[in-house]
This record gives C-alpha cells, structure tokens and sequence, in this order.
C-alpha cells in the first residue's frame, strides 16, 4: 500500500478489514473441520449485514466517500475548495468527514457522503485564480481616464501577478450607468487581500480624479 501511495488514513483500515476477514474465514474453516454445517453461519452472518446496512446506511454512505476522496484526491490538505455551501482551507480528511476552516476562523466539518457527492470547487489546484469585479460609471465619464486610472491602480498593488494579462475593459451599458469589469490573476491565498486594496485604491483614485459614481437607483 505505501508503494502504491495509498493515504495514510485508509492503510490502517485495510489492514484491520483484511486481519478481520482472515478471522472469520478461520473460524468457518475450524467449524468446517469439526463437521458443523455452516449454513446456519451463513444466515446468521446474513442477517448480521442486513441489518447493520440498514442501520449504518448514512455511516456506510459516508466511509464510501471518505475512501473515494482518499483515493481519487479531488483535493489535498491545505487546499482551498467550495462545497456544500462552503469556502475554506482543508485541514484534515478523515474517514466519515472532512474539515475546513473558513476564512473567519470557523471549523466546519461536512459529511464525506454528501461532500463527495456534490459539486466540488477546487480553487487551490490550478496554483492561480482570476479575480473579477465590475465598476459602475455615469455616462458622462471619461472611458479612457477612467480605464487608465484602474490600470495605474492594478499596477500599484501588490501580489497581482502579470501573467495572464490584466485586463480592463467596458462590458456593459446599464440604462443608468456604463461598467467597466477588472480581471487581474492573483494566487489563491492572497485573493481576499489583493481584492479589499485594489478595490479601494480604484474607488479613492477615481474620486480624487472627479469621475463620479451614479446615484442608486
């Protein structure tokens, strides 16, 4: 197993499942011997797992997703993903659950059943991620001032990466405004940081360079 990279988490479990089997075949194969007939063993044994899936069908639904996410690795620790309703950092995966911590300091633990089972955003893996906001502006404004003002504010702050290429451009015509969206590529621990300053930085510099934002409607 450790040659084949199976997760830690799953080898003692393996192990303990094939130590057990081996148990059982054991005894079977003593009652065997010793002339019993083991039909009664196998309804007994039968009805055993009858009712434990029954009784355990949530807790089954779970392991399976614990071994399935182990083995096929959707993510890792310390991956960032959305799921369930949830965005945080992956701190531990076990069996029957995994646990994130959310940007504010909350631990949330998700049944591994439903979180297999569900769409799962992975926003650590591809090692970027674009971060996207539109900007809304009267009609009367100056495009090109206003463009070259987020330019110079996407420049200025710090942990934007250059590659791909940041882009600022006019995306829409509201009938009360225009929008003009800025995409720049950031890694993904720094997201929110980069989002607050380069946010506040257009909003200030746009203000002092008297381009006006339209009234809420």
């Amino acid at each position: 197993m450790s040659k084949r990279e199976v997760h830690s988490s799953l080898q003692p479990f393996f192990f303990s499942l094939v130590i057990t089997s081996l148990y059982i075949a054991l005894i079977l194969l003593v009652f065997s011997i010793l002339g019993y007939p083991l039909s009664v063993f196998s309804t007994i044994i039968g009805s055993f797992v009858v009712a434990a899936g029954l009784a355990l069908s949530g807790t089954f639904q779970n392991f399976a997703g614990g071994v399935l996410i182990l083995l096929l690795k959707p993510f890792d620790v310390d991956d960032s993903i959305v799921a369930q309703g949830q965005e945080g950092k992956v701190t531990s995966i076990q069996i029957f659950y995994t646990v994130l911590l959310t940007a504010d300091n909350r631990t949330v633990i998700i049944p591994n059943g439903k979180l297999f089972n569900e769409v799962i955003v992975n926003v650590t893996r591809e090692g970027k991620r674009r971060l996207d906001f539109d900007v809304r502006l009267g009609y009367a404004a100056d495009i090109d001032k206003a463009k070259q003002i987020m330019l110079d504010a996407v420049k200025s702050t710090k942990n934007v990466l250059t590659t791909p290429a940041i882009r600022v451009g006019l995306v829409g015509l509201d009938t009360d405004c225009i929008r003009i969206t800025v995409n720049v590529w950031v890694e993904p621990a720094n997201f929110l940081d980069v989002k607050i300053a380069l946010m506040e930085t257009i909003i200030k510099n746009l203000g002092a360079a008297g381009i006006n934002f339209p009234k809420p409607g």
